[in-house]
């Protein structure tokens, strides 16, 4: 484990997501009447509920609105969902001010360019595995896995690893 990456998860207090190719594979499917599905991750539902309980704080910031991803955010109980946003940095800022935080209190996971200027800014800026390769290039860590496919999951068992939490979040299972 990448012992930068664990020295900066320690301050974390606020875990924000980007949407497509994060928390999804990042196709979007379109059906005839003009809807819209996502594929979702259930690990990575299941790692955002392990951060939440440890008591660290989460968030989406997503450049597309779909009432499926407030959906998704509503079933895993993520408080602060942001949709149809590419300005991030600025809806980040606002955010921040609203909590009481600090950048270095923010960990962000995100795959292309909107989300570069929130990952070069946090204190913890990751990309996925299959993120644009000038994200990975400025992030400071990339997941093993790919967006939608537990990358998420790792992001956030890194922070509650960094936090020396994840044992007793895994053992709460037990």
């Amino acid at each position: 484990m990448n012992t930068d990456l664990l020295q900066r998860g320690k301050a974390i207090k606020l875990a924000v997501f980007d949407v497509d190719g994060v928390l999804t594979d990042g196709r979007l499917y379109f059906l005839e009447d003009g809807s819209e599905f996502k594929a979702f991750n259930t690990l990575d539902g299941q790692g955002i509920k392990m951060l939440m309980n440890a008591g660290v704080q989460t968030a989406i910031i997503s450049g597309r609105k779909t009432p499926v991803v407030e959906r998704r955010a509503k079933n895993l109980g993520i408080p602060h969902l942001f949709q149809g946003r590419e300005d991030k940095l600025v809806v980040l800022d606002g955010l921040l001010e609203q909590l009481g935080l600090s950048y270095e209190q923010v960990a962000y996971l995100g795959d292309d360019l909107p989300d570069l200027p929130v990952i070069r800014r946090v204190g913890l800026g990751m990309a996925v595995a299959n993120a644009a390769g000038f994200v990975r290039e400025h992030a400071h860590g990339v997941t093993l896995a790919r967006g939608g496919e537990g990358a998420a999951r790792e992001f956030c068992e890194l922070i509650l690893r960094a936090q020396d939490r994840l044992d007793a979040a895994n053992a709460a299972y037990l």
